[in-house]
């Protein structure tokens, strides 16, 4: 539902020509998913811009064979469906390999294409909860989803970077290949370096033990608000000290690092009490100027106000088709000599299977007759 898809965005907005293959019973369903304006909602459109959308039905011969023409004019062919069902389109990487060798095809799934769990659906939450990434956001015994679908986003960056990676070794000589990306194993590669560091040294004769740097990440209320902070080294505690004007570093239980780590629940108590006495713009300004990282957390309806994501011009506010005015993440990467756009806007159901299919040599009367027939086109 969204992996693959944004997948296909993160390169159309890197230049590439995209088109959404979609069924004609109502199209992708996450167009209706949220707040919306007719059949485009706001998350769809996110994840959907810079496409066009084509309506075939691959379950009738002349639809898979118009899908086949479109097939032959790609460098890629991104599908997302559970396994076993391309098989059943005629549309599986063998099939479409022996017309296509140079095809980069890209199967992205929840678990694979085999295995215990590859007959069961996969959503975002539930890879959160099998890969440990609930386990991690709450205390012990109070695992907590991430309010986010990061496995789908994730997933869809992971393939997005390997279709590049298989562009550059089909250009190596190497041809095209089966690029195969899965929501666990994405899961699993992006939670491991920091989710999983008390999980990774095996070797617990020689390990030094330490800390699980999710313990300190805490939002911690203020006066007025909610401050994200973390200062235990040595460097940046004695300056959080000056900051707040205790007398912290005089307590043997905090006067090394090894000290705070041994006596980390009574450090962020303390911590959380002193924040709690000050409102967010003074404290943040005081611990800045003490040169201690902090930020005060920025309401979800301010985010777009804030000083340096304004400087950046991260967030763009225009007129989109269908949607009216809209405010929209451009890309985040800035090539000199090669710069980024948002593109053109998420499409409307079958908004271009007549433009895409004269692309493709068929006559206005041809067009005609396959819509008539059921073979392209939306219907009820």
């Amino acid at each position: 539902m969204v992996a693959g898809p944004l997948a296909g965005t993160l390169l159309a907005d890197l230049g590439a020509e995209v088109i959404k293959v979609e069924t004609p019973k109502g199209g992708d369903r996450m167009r209706y998913l949220g707040p919306r304006v007719g059949g485009i909602g706001a998350m769809w459109a996110g994840v959907n811009r810079g496409k066009r959308s084509v309506v075939l039905d691959l379950q009738h011969p002349e639809g898979g064979a118009i899908f086949r023409d479109l097939v032959g004019r790609a460098d890629v062919f991104v599908q997302n469906f559970r396994p076993g069902v391309v098989q059943r389109l005629g549309i599986d990487e063998p099939t479409l390999r022996t017309a296509h060798p140079d095809l980069v095809y890209v199967s992205v799934s929840g678990f694979g294409d085999t295995g215990p769990y590859i007959d069961q659906k996969s959503y975002d939450y539930v890879v959160q909860a099998l890969s440990g990434m609930a386990a991690l956001q709450g205390a012990a015994g109070d695992p907590q989803l991430i309010r986010t679908i990061v496995v789908d986003k994730v997933t869809a960056h992971t393939a997005a970077q390997a279709v590049l990676a298989a562009i550059v070794a089909r250009l190596r000589g190497h041809g095209g290949q089966h690029v195969q990306v899965s929501m666990i194993d994405a899961a699993l590669a992006f939670l491991w370096p920091d989710g999983m560091m008390q999980h990774t040294l095996l070797d617990t004769d020689r390990v030094t033990p330490g800390p699980h740097m999710a313990d300190g990440y805490l939002v911690r209320p203020t006066l007025d608000g909610h401050l994200a902070l973390m200062a235990t080294s040595n460097t940046q505690f004695p300056a959080l000290c000056a900051a707040l004007g205790t007398d912290w570093l005089d307590d043997p239980r905090f006067a090394t690092l090894e000290a705070r780590e041994a006596n980390a629940a009574a450090l962020s108590d303390l911590i959380g009490a002193e924040v709690a006495r000050h409102g967010s713009a003074e404290l943040v300004a005081t611990l800045h100027a003490h040169d201690v990282p902090c930020a005060a957390v920025n309401p979800l309806e301010r985010v777009h106000l804030d000083p340096q994501v304004q400087h950046n011009g991260t967030i763009v506010e225009h007129e989109r088709p269908w949607l009216g005015r809209v405010r929209e993440a451009r890309p985040p990467v800035h090539y000199a000599a090669t710069p980024t756009s948002l593109g053109r806007h998420a499409p409307k159901l079958d908004e271009h299977t007549d433009e895409v299919l004269a692309e493709l040599g068929r006559t206005p009367e041809q067009i005609a007759d396959l819509r008539v027939r059921g073979v392209v086109g939306a219907r009820g």
